[in-house]
């Protein structure tokens, strides 16, 4: 299995930093949430003048064996319809992208669908979909240490042009089931609290969903002996995106990278990476709570407060995408807020 070195950020900037933000001329704390973004920022970077350069945005797609057993109202073929769709710049994560200057990346870990030859989809298939967890391992071992393998060199692709913010989306109809299930094993929460609509189920479509995962989750338990590895459980059931978002996550916590985690998805896939390496948490800035049942659960899991609560439920990165503008505002604030003795202002505190 694939290995990194995370380190925990330097504490010893923390006070200096501290300095420099209770200083700026505004009142102590007033600027609230920003603060606590600049602090982290700062640490990641360990600068008291941080910066974001070439923000990159991977957008991953993959098709899930469980999608066979109809736990998504969306049929499969939206998967690479959709990977198409952004090729053009007609989706959502192609318009927020163009707003806050993202380079964007559409990469294709594994859909079912011959997607090699559409001018701008990267081609990093590991193979036409995951298989179906319900009855066997959603991968090989094999194939899952090639998938980290994929979200390491997207990670690294990324710094070698200078981005020192990552942010992720997926695309893979029916990887709200993998995303419970992980939720459930690794938060200690029972299934049937961790499952929701997805795209939109109405309540018979997420009972036939919840019967499904409980079958597929009772088999699982009843095949292993004991307990089951971190990496067993990631592989059994995860999407190859969503394994390839967990090599990237890694990998750009190893190279001191802020990461902009997103909705349910990509909440389950940080929780994974955190099983990992727990270190990989500091590097992690969680963007927004959507309406996907348990999300907010997983996220007081992970002590994490995101920043935006805006009922977003597409995927892509979307709600990651509109919260960078507040990570940019805190890092402005850094650098071009003047402080109290250079403006000439009495420090009344």
């Amino acid at each position: 299995m694939k290995t990194f070195n995370i380190q925990a950020p330097d504490e010893a900037l923390r006070p200096v930093i501290q300095d420099k933000i209770d200083n700026l001329n505004k009142p102590k704390g007033s600027l609230g949430r920003l603060e606590t973004l600049a602090m982290q920022v700062c640490l990641i970077q360990q600068t008291l003048s941080p910066s974001i350069t070439h923000p990159c945005h991977l957008l991953l797609g993959g098709d899930h064996g469980i999608e066979r057993e109809g736990v998504s109202v969306s049929p499969r073929e939206v998967t690479w319809q959709q990977m198409v769709n952004f090729t053009k710049g007609g989706g959502g994560v192609n318009m927020f992208c163009r707003q806050h200057g993202f380079h964007l990346r559409i990469v294709d870990v594994g859909v079912d669908h011959d997607l090699s030859q559409v001018p701008g989809i990267m081609n990093c298939k590991i193979a036409p979909g995951t298989r179906n967890f319900l009855h066997e391992a959603a991968m090989t071992e094999d194939e899952y240490t090639r998938t980290l393998t994929v979200g390491i060199d997207l990670a690294d692709a990324c710094a070698s042009e200078g981005s020192r913010l990552l942010c992720l989306g997926e695309m893979g109809i029916a990887n709200t089931s993998p995303s419970s299930i992980w939720m459930s094993l690794f938060c200690h929460i029972p299934l049937s609290e961790c499952i929701g609509a997805g795209a939109g189920l109405n309540h018979q479509g997420i009972s036939h969903k919840q019967q499904v995962l409980t079958q597929a989750l009772d088999r699982f338990l009843s095949t292993v002996n004991r307990q089951p590895s971190i990496d067993y459980i990631i592989r059994y059931f995860g999407g190859f995106e969503m394994v390839a978002a967990i090599g990237a996550m890694l990998r750009a916590a190893e190279r001191q990278m802020v990461i902009l985690v997103d909705g349910f998805i990509m909440t389950a896939c940080a929780l994974a990476a955190c099983q990992l390496y727990p270190e990989a948490r500091h590097y992690m800035i969680f963007t927004h709570c959507g309406d996907e049942s348990g999300h907010r659960r997983m996220l007081d899991s992970l002590h994490a407060e995101p920043l935006l609560s805006l009922g977003l439920r597409l995927g892509e990165g979307t709600g990651a995408l509109c919260a960078f503008p507040i990570v940019d505002s805190a890092v402005r604030m850094m650098n071009e807020m003047n402080n109290f003795d250079n403006a000439h202002i009495t420090k009344y505190f």
